[in-house]
């Protein structure tokens, strides 16, 4: 059945205006946190340094052993360099969804709706943080290291594959938080659900794929694809075999996975707000 171009045209619309409405509210943030720079600058150290307690353990496991399931120093750190970096950008854009489940219990959601703003960009733009950069600029140092002390036969299509590894893997951890917060819409306390797949996600992905068992690899590769994010771009660059014996060019798949999962979590958004009853209070 063809789609009528007023439908096309009011969905885009509507997508500008979530656009547009996103960027007034993360404004409006920037400028209370810039109200007091000092703080943010102590809490963006802050975040720094206690993400990078994550690096510190791969450091101290390294100090013991020379490789790590096969792999080397700086093999796992382009791996956790490409998922922290990937994981900041999504936590910086969509971090705020996991508060959704606490504005369901309390029946704060209802000024949200009553506004002629996309309920998304509001609960997405909500208290934005930010302080998460210290993530982000923590995963890039790592990353950095990596790739200046890799040995990488570089090929035009390995330099192309880092930024899109980066920018597909911040995309599909932004459709699991927008899943999840979906799921809030039922469960109303479901943050550390979320949160499982989201922090837990990107921890996962800090350490290379043999060390897990192939039940676990097959799930966060054909279940929750967060292997996209970084293990397989990532093993293509390193010029290593992937796990489960899956084709090279899957390595070039980040992005079209990334689509397949905004289209599921925007079916998840819809179903859920239709489901939303108020709490009347």
């Amino acid at each position: 059945m063809a789609v009528e171009p007023e439908a096309v045209f009011a969905e885009r619309s509507r997508l500008v205006e979530g656009v547009r409405a996103y960027g007034l509210i993360v404004a409006m943030w920037l400028r209370s946190t810039m109200a007091y720079r000092a703080s943010f600058v102590m809490t963006a150290l802050g975040n720094f340094v206690a993400t990078g307690f994550d690096f510190v353990t791969i450091l101290l496991m390294f100090t013991h052993v020379d490789v790590l399931g096969g792999y080397t120093l700086p093999e796992v750190a382009l791996l956790y360099g490409a998922s922290a970096t990937a994981f900041g950008l999504s936590d910086l854009v969509l971090g705020s969804m996991d508060r959704l489940g606490r504005r369901v219990r309390d029946g704060t959601l209802d000024t949200l709706l009553v506004r002629p703003v996309p309920v998304l960009a509001q609960v997405a733009a909500d208290r934005f943080a930010l302080r998460r950069l210290g993530r982000i600029t923590q995963g890039l140092l790592v990353l950095g290291y990596a790739l200046g002390t890799l040995d990488i036969a570089w090929t035009p299509l390995k330099v192309l594959v880092l930024p899109m590894m980066v920018l597909s893997g911040a995309a599909v951890f932004g459709a699991v938080f927008v899943v999840g917060a979906a799921f809030q819409f039922y469960a109303q306390d479901a943050s550390e659900v979320q949160n499982a797949f989201t922090y837990g996600g990107t921890t996962l992905l800090q350490y290379p794929p043999s060390v897990f068992a192939k039940d676990l690899v097959r799930g966060v590769t054909f279940v929750v694809p967060l292997a996209f994010v970084s293990w397989l771009p990532a093993l293509y660059v390193l010029g290593r075999d992937y796990p489960l014996d899956l084709p090279r060019w899957v390595a070039f798949l980040p992005p079209v996975v990334a689509a397949g999962c905004w289209v599921v979590a925007g079916l998840a958004w819809r179903a859920g707000l239709r489901a939303y009853r108020s709490t009347g209070s």
